[in-house]
């Protein structure tokens, strides 16, 4: 299976740089240089993965990221310079997977994108077993879809995988370091916040409170975990 990717970045080179090198993975690569064209082309066609430069003439990274979340939870890896740590966090808050620092390790980014790509793999052959049902909840495995009772739940890939991890593991506590291994799928150098911001996020989604949550409590000084109900 081909996966199609979307690259935007305003500086020419890199953005020609990134295109051979993921073409050379066998991945089909359309890319922008302003954020105008990427939100339209985004919008338009069908990606599998959309990398993402936040400083773009035009519509910049983060409106573009905010807007694509308003109609689709394709995964989206932002791209920061060195030292834009708040950048960072509002792109995960407004709903990318994942991000790198410029410069990055081209080896890296291909990690990230096929660990990403792995777990939103979608099989359309559902059966049964695949649905799990606890508290309230219906997690289609394969479909990748949640539902709380009779309403949908959209989830980007990595909220999803939090999900399911916790879910299927009740009572079980998860430090933040433990969360970082397993559902972003490599060895992480980044911000340990990334998983509070999920979490954060996450729980805006579920729970009626979240402030007051339910079912993803805090352990505090050790980490995350799911209580039933």
């Amino acid at each position: 299976m081909t996966h199609k990717l979307l690259v935007v970045d305003d500086e020419p080179i890199l953005l020609k740089g990134l295109k051979y090198s993921l073409e050379q993975e066998s991945y089909e690569i359309d890319t922008a240089e302003d954020g105008t064209d990427a939100l339209a082309m985004a919008l338009h066609n069908a990606y599998d993965l959309i990398i993402l430069d936040l400083m773009l003439p035009g519509i910049d990274g983060l409106e573009v990221c905010k807007r694509l979340r308003e109609k689709s939870m394709v995964p989206i890896i932002i791209l920061t310079a060195k030292g834009e740590d708040t950048s960072k966090i509002l792109g995960l808050e407004y709903g990318a997977d994942d991000y790198l620092t410029k410069p990055f390790n081209i080896l890296e980014l291909k990690a990230r994108i096929k660990a990403i790509l792995r777990r939103v793999h979608i099989n359309d052959n559902v059966s049964p077993s695949n649905v799990i049902k606890i508290s309230g909840f219906t997690i289609n495995t394969l479909g990748r879809k949640v539902n709380l009772g009779d309403m949908e739940i959209n989830l980007t890939a990595k909220e999803f995988d939090l999900l399911l991890l916790l879910a299927t593991n009740p009572g079980k506590v998860y430090s933040r370091e433990e969360l970082l291994e397993i559902i972003w799928g490599y060895e992480y150098f980044g911000d340990l916040r990334t998983v509070d911001v999920h979490v954060r996020r996450l729980r805006e989604k579920i729970e009626k409170n979240s402030s007051q949550p339910e079912f993803i409590l805090t352990k505090w000084g050790v980490g995350y975990y799911f209580r039933t109900k």
